[in-house]
């Protein structure tokens, strides 16, 4: 076994072909769409890149390639955490162990050329893709959100990565009977008369101005989470152009204040993983006519984003995105997973737990020293 960096583009082919491989035979991974993976690493298309230097490592045995790896500084992360924190992803390996330790050991090497002094992942190239998948695996993973075999824990945990922070992710199955406790439809009406919030969906016809809204009010509400660091308003401009694709604007919620004020939103997205199964990660020759007419059928959702201004934090703000978010959606009785909820978000996970979800995910982020 040997590790080689990738330099040209037949090698990032060979990167990016590993996993339609090595999972095609896992019955709850959805292969995401080929191109959608070719964009990640293209920066005309993915503008996160603009602040990355990366480098992507493949393991091969003989001419077979085993494994892949990818390592890279975003610095517009390391400026704002004031910390040489390096990252690694995009992580894929066949079940051995010393193949696992060959990539992640690449990563960690390049990384400690660029002077950083910890390394720390899974982190991917696309938004809010952290972490680890280490309970929930059984179920198919929802959009945009990792999948993994469950042997990389292990070999993670013999490389001496430890356990930085877990992510949760919860379920409403409307399906399933789930409805929200009638004592918050009382709270949330007492909440928009105290404050006098009114809660509105995007506007398709000015919907990137909307999301540049929802990336302010995200910037503001979650600039002292743990892995934050701020969205470029190149990259708010390329999620507004992805989420046209596929966005249900009854779902993206804005709540504004008596004065019209912006202080929060919830975003939560179709889960189109359900319509990808069976296409191979490949929209011809029919897979678009599946998206196409399935997108109006689809009852799997993905809560994906919630945030609340620092001075309308604790006021149930958040309870109300919530229970806006069922009112709109319980006529087609979704599936909502609520992906995900940093461990250490007290307040959050308190009032999931109050409203009746339950835990059925959990993600880890992995840190070391380098």
């Amino acid at each position: 076994m040997k590790i080689y960096p990738v330099h040209n583009r037949r090698d990032l082919r060979q990167f990016i072909d590993l996993p339609y491989r090595l999972y095609r035979d896992d019955p709850v991974w959805v292969p995401p769409l080929r191109s959608e993976q070719w964009a990640q690493f293209d920066p005309q298309k993915n503008p996160m890149l603009n602040h990355c230097d990366t480098q992507l490592f493949l393991l091969k045995e003989g001419k077979s390639v085993i494994g892949r790896c990818a390592a890279f500084v975003d610095h517009l992360a390391v400026k704002y955490w004031d910390a040489p924190i390096g990252l690694f992803g995009s992580f894929e390996c066949i079940e051995d162990e010393t193949g696992a330790h060959l990539l992640l050991d690449a990563a960690r090497e390049w990384l400690r050329t660029q002077g950083m002094r910890a390394i720390r992942g899974p982190w991917s190239f696309a938004s809010q893709e952290w972490g680890l998948e280490i309970e929930g695996g059984d179920r198919p993973p929802v959009i945009m959100a990792p999948h993994n075999s469950p042997y990389y824990a292990s070999y993670f945990d013999s490389f001496g990565l430890l356990k930085a922070i877990d992510l949760i992710a919860y379920l409403a199955d409307m399906r399933a009977g789930y409805q929200i406790p009638e004592r918050y439809l009382t709270l949330t009406d007492k909440v928009r008369a105290r404050y006098g919030v009114s809660v509105r969906p995007v506007n398709l016809e000015n919907l990137e101005s909307d999301v540049m809204t929802i990336v302010e009010i995200s910037n503001r509400s979650i600039a002292d989470n743990w892995g934050y660091y701020p969205v470029t308003e190149a990259e708010a401009r390329a999620m507004a152009r992805d989420l046209k694709q596929i966005v249900n604007p009854q779902a993206l919620l804005i709540a504004e204040d008596a004065e019209g004020h912006p202080i929060g939103f919830g975003l939560s997205l179709p889960d189109i993983n359900t319509l990808l199964h069976g296409m191979h990660g490949r929209l011809l020759p029919f897979g678009w006519l599946k998206m196409l007419f399935g997108m109006k059928n689809v009852r799997q959702y993905r809560m994906w984003a919630l945030g609340v201004v620092p001075e309308y934090q604790g006021k149930a703000i958040d309870t109300l995105l919530y229970q806006a978010t069922y009112e709109a959606l319980k006529d087609i009785e979704v599936c909502m997973e609520i992906n995900y909820v940093l461990e250490d978000n007290h307040r959050m996970n308190n009032a999931l737990v109050k409203l009746g979800v339950k835990p059925i995910r959990r993600y880890r982020v992995y840190e070391m020293p380098i």
